[in-house]
């Protein structure tokens, strides 16, 4: 049997080491991004640096001397994952994250309050970091967090059963979501009924931002996924009573088809 155990001392060698890395992945990621929704690095920059750092840990790891770093490369030779994670933190923000066994190690931590630590190790279960099971939790998180209003999508209602949610910002601009693994496995793993729920649930963007979308889909006129007409619900039934196995081919369609969007409208 594993041990994943971790004393104090082990926990703040490994913090020390990972937050060496993470100033690592600043001086890399910092002037390519400088800001994000005119905010400055390092907020709202989550993912970007934790995929960088877990890449410095790919390259660093098999010849590190460092002792937090070293006791990370034993357990994993052991048997103990390293792998990242998207979820809920308390559901008040989205988070990407490494999960090491049974601990929650965040390295992009003051990513929403710039003065907090960079890196906080916690015990996952004790950690409040969450998948999110449902769109409505989703949106429940993005609303404040984002500082959007949320509306079903009925704009691309061939990608509805994909991307259930019409995102509006505060400067009216818009978005499909969400089109990331996690949450494309909540539409799929429900054989669509969660995106049906939502959607059924949602009014109709404003006039104003239909109006737009009409005007920018009118540039892709050989894209099923972005011109078919319809009512998106009818194209969650369609779609679930196509296979009884995920149509992989047609998810992969469907968000290339999402990927040629701008993106935002």
């Amino acid at each position: 049997m594993l041990n994943n155990s971790l004393t104090p001392k082990q926990l703040t060698m490994l913090c020390n080491d990972l937050a060496q890395l993470r100033l690592i992945a600043d001086l890399t990621l910092a002037p390519k991004m400088p800001y994000f929704a005119n905010k400055p690095y390092p907020i709202g920059r989550c993912r970007e640096i934790r995929d960088e750092v877990f890449s410095l840990l790919q390259t660093q790891l098999p010849q590190t001397d460092k002792p937090g770093l070293c006791l990370l490369k034993k357990r994993i030779n052991q048997g103990t994952d390293l792998k990242k994670a998207w979820g809920s933190l308390r559901d008040e923000y989205f988070q990407n994250a490494l999960i090491f066994g049974p601990w929650y190690i965040d390295v992009a931590n003051d990513t929403v309050n710039a003065n907090k630590p960079r890196v906080e190790i916690l015990p996952l279960a004790t950690s409040k970091f969450t998948t999110i099971e449902s769109f409505t939790q989703f949106i429940k998180i993005a609303r404040p967090y984002w500082q959007v209003e949320i509306y079903k999508n009925d704009v691309c209602p061939a990608l509805a059963p994909y991307m259930p949610l019409l995102c509006v910002g505060n400067n009216g601009s818009s978005w499909l979501a969400a089109a990331n693994d996690d949450m494309l496995n909540v539409a799929i793993n429900s054989n669509f009924e969660e995106s049906k729920l939502i959607l059924n649930s949602l009014p109709s963007a404003p006039d104003s931002i239909t109006k737009r979308w009409k005007e920018v889909l009118l540039q892709f006129t050989h894209e099923y996924y972005l011109t078919a007409k319809g009512d998106p619900t009818e194209f969650c039934l369609l779609y679930s009573k196509n296979t009884t196995e995920p149509d992989l081919a047609q998810r992969d369609a469907a968000v290339i088809a999402y990927s040629s969007l701008p993106k935002s409208v």
